[in-house]
């Protein structure tokens, strides 16, 4: 008799990986062996990409090089030009980051290769590429083009400059690149597997990241952080009589989020399947969610999450995930609700690609095994004597 398998893989160790590491007890990630408390809020999204990707911090002449690399990476090609507006019609934003980073295929020099050097291009273009196309959508969809792009503001500018259309404050564009290294990789993730499971096959980089993508569409995977801003976009609805008064909002999300568990829902943004205190990112952004919330003079959404997070933890037990503050941070910066998931692709682009490229380079196809639980001995019969059974 054999061990019954785990359901959903947990604990089973599915690849050797020198990227990201956590230890769920303690509330501890890191990347290449540094703590993300460490890195947060100290380097920036190009520096954690090129850590990712190419072993080590950057430097100076290291990070200006890659650098140079995205900045002219970030062209589009003449088919996902072509396409783009027909696709925002048509579908919705996770939707349409599948079908054009796909189609951004075609037109990638280094296509037909998966060599160590073709396979760091590719990751760099697609790095640079992913929040344009995320803002190019936004546009299409809305009947507009997005603003040209600033060459000096980098990843985490340009992308608030062209989902907002206004040029972000120094402090904001610092706080959306802490969120995109916060997000940039997390171990054996669900669309961090998929992308493998694609690349152990020996297909390419883009097929591995398609993989990833439809993946983290999934609403068990990505979507989480949007959940949480439309539950609190719903209380307020619900409440709407008590909306001026900070003390009454609290007070109502507080019997809101309790109803709502007393009935069985569940809250998203809330529990990890490997954290089993705080999950560290969730520190970094409870913080930068109160300091939007006291920059803006806007208040509502870091109380009501403040509100709802003890309440969870004094009913549930459960700590706020990356998820839960995400949603109040991108809220604040002025990000769509449906976009956030988009953005979350955005940062852990990094680690796909990283993740990839250490696949093929120390590959092995990945094939687990399965429990076979049907029905056995059956035997054969006619078609014409089935009816007779």
């Amino acid at each position: 008799m054999t061990d019954k398998p785990s359901r959903g893989l947990a604990d089973v160790i599915a690849a050797s990986t020198a990227l990201s590491d956590i230890d769920g007890k303690a509330g501890r990630l890191f990347y290449r062996g540094y703590d993300i408390h460490d890195l947060a809020g100290k380097i920036s999204f190009e520096e954690c990409t090129h850590l990712l990707q190419r072993d080590r911090l950057p430097t100076r002449a290291q990070l200006d090089g890659l650098a140079a690399e995205l900045e002219a990476g970030r062209r589009l090609g003449r088919l996902v030009e072509g396409a783009v507006d027909e696709i925002a019609a048509q579908q919705s934003p996770m939707e349409a980051l599948r079908s054009l980073v796909s189609l951004a295929s075609a037109e990638d020099p280094d296509k037909d290769s998966n060599s160590a050097d073709a396979n760091q291009r590719k990751a760099a273009r697609l790095v640079a590429q992913q929040p344009i196309l995320v803002a190019r959508y936004h546009a299409a969809r809305g009947g507009a083009r997005p603003v040209e792009a600033d060459p000096g503001l980098g990843i985490a500018g340009n992308f608030l400059l062209q989902i907002t259309g206004r040029r972000p404050a120094p402090r904001e564009i610092e706080i959306f690149d802490e969120c995109l290294v916060l997000h940039a990789d997390h171990t054996m993730n669900a669309s961090t597997f998929a992308g493998r499971v694609c690349a152990a096959t020996l297909s390419d980089m883009h097929s591995g990241v398609v993989a990833a993508l439809g993946t983290l569409k999934g609403s068990l995977h990505g979507g989480a952080n949007e959940q949480v801003m439309r539950t609190l976009l719903e209380i307020l609805e619900d409440r709407a009589a008590v909306q001026k008064d900070p003390r009454v909002i609290e007070d109502a999300v507080g019997a809101a989020v309790s109803e709502r568990l007393r009935r069985g829902e569940k809250l998203m943004g809330f529990g990890h399947r490997v954290y089993k205190t705080e999950d560290p990112r969730a520190t970094h952004l409870r913080r930068m969610a109160e300091e939007l919330a006291n920059s803006t003079g806007d208040e509502t959404y870091f109380r009501m999450s403040k509100r709802m997070e003890e309440v969870v933890f004094a009913e549930k037990g459960l700590y706020p995930n990356v998820d839960f503050y995400a949603a109040s941070v991108y809220h604040y910066l002025g990000i769509p609700t449906d976009l956030f998931t988009p953005v979350f692709s955005v940062s852990r682009m990094a680690g796909w690609t990283a993740h990839i490229m250490e696949q093929h380079a120390d590959n092995r196809l990945i094939r687990p095994d399965s429990e076979y639980i049907g029905e056995r001995d059956q035997k054969w019969v006619p078609i014409d004597e089935r009816e007779k059974e």
